[in-house]
């Protein structure tokens, strides 16, 4: 009994402080959204790395997902802690595969979701930039990337 109520206790203790990591609204209207990013390419994707910021308003990422490709089976690589402590107003995100080409996606894919969290009455003009894209054997290849919100 002792040790589940120190569970609850423990429990109560980091769902507080998670509360507090999140930003407090000033009244106006904060919300959520979800862009989930495709990368488009003729060849079989090995690599790739992206930037996601916005243009105009203030947005703060609060988690990445990794996409639909079983090649990239772990959430990608990305600035944890400042997402954790809520610095992250842009990130850069990034994975990579050891998997066989014929094991890779080729063509659109989506390759991870990001989440942000924005105050105001629009959503921010979000700009997504391909920094890189690689080939099975390490080369760069010709791709293109957007994004969507479901």
């Amino acid at each position: 009994m002792r040790r589940a109520l120190a569970g609850l206790a423990l429990g109560a203790g980091w769902l507080g402080a998670a509360l507090l990591a999140f930003p407090q609204s000033s009244g106006t209207d904060a919300r959520f959204a979800a862009l989930e990013i495709h990368i488009e390419t003729a060849e079989p994707l090995a690599a790739w790395q992206f930037e996601l910021r916005a243009a105009s308003g203030p947005m703060r990422v609060v988690g990445v997902e990794n996409g639909d490709s079983a090649a990239f089976g772990d959430a990608p690589y990305y600035d944890l802690a400042a997402v954790a402590e809520g610095r992250a107003d842009r990130i850069v995100v990034a994975d990579y595969s050891l998997s066989p080409a014929a094991e890779l996606p080729v063509g659109g894919s989506r390759i991870a979701t990001v989440h942000v969290y924005f105050e105001g009455p629009a959503a921010p003009d979000y700009v997504l930039s391909l920094m890189a894209a690689g080939g099975v054997d390490g080369e760069p290849i010709r791709a293109s990337i957007d994004f969507e919100i479901p």
